[in-house]
């Protein structure tokens, strides 16, 4: 069965930063690549960033570019998403997947990022 364990939100001040981890399983985390989606209230779930397998190749939501940095650790089954320059419209519920997360409904429980002051 595969499962998204989701850490690493909370509360945070504009500008500050913080550093989500999500630890899989159920599948082969290193043969996959890995995204991270996030889900502010009353709005849908929109992708974030993705990774490729090795690293190599990394994808950005143009909102976020040059502030997040979408990371992986084979070794650890642990994907990462160092979040900077945090601003009150990244606030949202944060989840990460694998590309047929969507189309199968695997969603983790994710980990809640709110920026106020």
């Amino acid at each position: 069965q595969v499962q998204f364990v989701e850490s690493g939100g909370g509360l945070v001040q504009p500008g500050g930063s913080l550093r989500l981890s999500c630890t899989p399983t159920g599948f082969s985390f290193s043969s996959s690549w890995m995204r991270w989606y996030r889900q502010a209230p009353g709005t849908e779930r929109e992708w974030v960033a993705s990774i490729s397998q090795t690293s190599v190749f990394t994808q950005y939501l143009n909102s976020v570019k040059g502030r997040f940095t979408i990371s992986r650790d084979n070794a650890k089954n642990t994907l990462y998403l160092q979040m900077n320059s945090l601003k009150p419209e990244d606030t949202a519920l944060y989840f990460c997947a694998r590309p047929e997360s969507e189309a199968r409904n695997e969603w983790g429980q994710g980990t809640q990022v709110t920026v106020s002051s």
